[in-house]
């Protein structure tokens, strides 16, 4: 697994950082998103919608659980904020969607681990204590695949990024 860490200092970082994932992304690839409320998830999402062209406004699919958005890619964004169990994932289906020919987005994705694929770029964000604005954005590769994403994603962001 390879890892690294990106600091954002504002809402347009964290979407640029969401942009260059979306323009990098091919068919079939697993974005898995964690943090905390308010962390900066959907901001993401929204980057890696513009960096796949989806021309759309992306919002967090927290009511409907998934969201389909037509770009370069399809982009399904789907939101497991308010799963209370694992079984109610599992009912969703989202297999098809994993294994499809787009790009899945994941927030909450914590809450359902276990059925979600284990070769995936995994980003946790999280706030930077005592600086408003700043989050700390670790993410995670696992597969070859993801780990050649995550080195192309730092050589083009290496002005906010580091490794591990």
């Amino acid at each position: 697994m390879t890892s690294c860490t990106f600091v954002s200092t504002s809402e347009q970082q964290t979407d640029s950082l969401g942009r260059h994932i979306g323009v990098l992304c091919q068919a079939g690839d697993v974005i898995l998103l964690s943090g905390e409320l308010g962390a900066g998830k959907t901001c993401l999402v929204q980057g890696i919608a513009s960096g796949l062209g989806v021309s759309e406004y992306t919002f967090s699919p927290s009511f409907v659980l998934v969201r389909e958005y037509r770009g370069r890619l399809m982009l399904y964004h789907m939101d497991f904020y308010r799963i209370e169990a694992i079984e109610e994932v599992a009912d969703l289906g989202i297999e098809e969607y994993l294994h499809g020919d787009g790009v899945c987005a994941i927030e909450w994705a914590d809450r359902a681990i276990a059925l979600l694929p284990d070769q995936c770029l995994h980003f946790e964000l999280r706030y930077v204590p005592d600086i408003e604005q700043s989050r700390e954005v670790r993410a995670s590769a696992r597969g070859s695949r993801y780990e050649y994403l995550l080195q192309r994603l730092l050589t083009e962001m290496k002005d906010f990024a580091r490794w591990n």
